[in-house]
């Protein structure tokens, strides 16, 4: 007798939207909710199961992408989540929030740019106020942005991907240190162009290599303190940092084809793997890169 609870097998190939994508650029950081078609982070596919119930956790870029997708997911699983994003993502942190509070969770957004240090100290101490505490931080807001020679790049958007994706997740930690107690839980979102960079990434991709190598050293200082430390390396995924200048514009329509999956992922995919590494039962996983990439073999 066949299971009435079983569920049924999904093609990974065509579980999802696959190109060709419209071709869509969007100015600088972008909304979700104008891309075509609109990513989904797990409004109505993801189901918790309690995996995270009385956690209280802050995601930096929690308004859109993955970032979004793993808010969504932990508020379904039981925590109360606080989100950071730039002032004009409203739109899209306003959403967030929604799905958090029908999840039955507490959640709160707090605007602000994380390449201001003092911001970032101020975001660690509202997200302990509001929250109650802190023991799940995930450090994901990126900012990529593609040139097709080094010569194109400027001082000032090299030393702005460096304040977003390497000084901002120092700052952060080092502010949320004093509050995370053994059981606790650091995330880091790198990429797959950490192992593998594309010629137009040359920023970009070494920015991601540093996010392995904070996962790998901050691992083995606050390993003895019962903290965890891990990182999840996305390939590539449908958000709006891809059509805000992180891809040209010719390459959407084709985006994510030339992976064995043949389509660009979806930030829900990643959803469950966030959830995993701030999860207890996952207790042993630490100093660990997580690849979720559609079949690219990095790391």
């Amino acid at each position: 007798m066949a299971n009435d609870n079983q569920k049924t097998l999904e093609n990974p190939l065509t579980r999802f939207p696959q190109p060709p994508y419209e071709k869509q650029q969007q100015p600088f950081p972008g909304l979700a909710s104008k891309m075509n078609p609109i990513p989904d982070h797990g409004e109505t596919s993801y189901v918790g199961s309690g995996k995270l119930k009385g956690r209280k956790a802050l995601i930096t870029g929690g308004d859109s992408g993955i970032g979004r997708a793993a808010a969504i997911a932990y508020a379904r699983e039981g925590a109360d989540v606080v989100i950071n994003y730039l002032p004009h993502e409203e739109e899209d942190a306003q959403e967030v929030i929604r799905h958090i509070a029908e999840s039955g969770q507490k959640g709160y957004a707090i605007p602000g740019d994380i390449t201001d240090e003092n911001f970032c100290i101020e975001l660690v101490e509202s997200a302990v106020k509001k929250l109650g505490g802190l023991d799940i931080l995930v450090n994901n807001a990126a900012k990529q942005k593609s040139h097709e020679s080094i010569a194109d790049i400027s001082s000032e958007d090299f030393d702005l991907t460096m304040k977003t994706n390497i000084y901002a997740p120092y700052w952060i930690t080092k502010a949320a240190l004093e509050h995370l107690q053994p059981g606790s839980a650091i995330i880091a979102t790198s990429s797959v162009q950490a192992y593998d960079p594309s010629a137009n990434l040359f920023d970009y991709a070494q920015t991601k290599a540093a996010n392995v190598a904070y996962v790998k050293s901050l691992s083995k200082q606050l390993g003895p303190k019962g903290i965890r430390v891990n990182g999840v390396s996305p390939g590539p995924i449908w958000t709006p940092l891809q059509v805000c200048g992180g891809q040209p514009a010719d390459a959407i329509p084709e985006f994510g084809k030339t992976a064995p999956l043949e389509r660009a992922g979806q930030p829900v995919e990643l959803a469950a793997v966030f959830v995993l590494l701030a999860d207890t039962t996952s207790s042993y996983s630490h100093g660990q890169i997580v690849g979720v990439a559609g079949g690219y073999g990095h790391p």
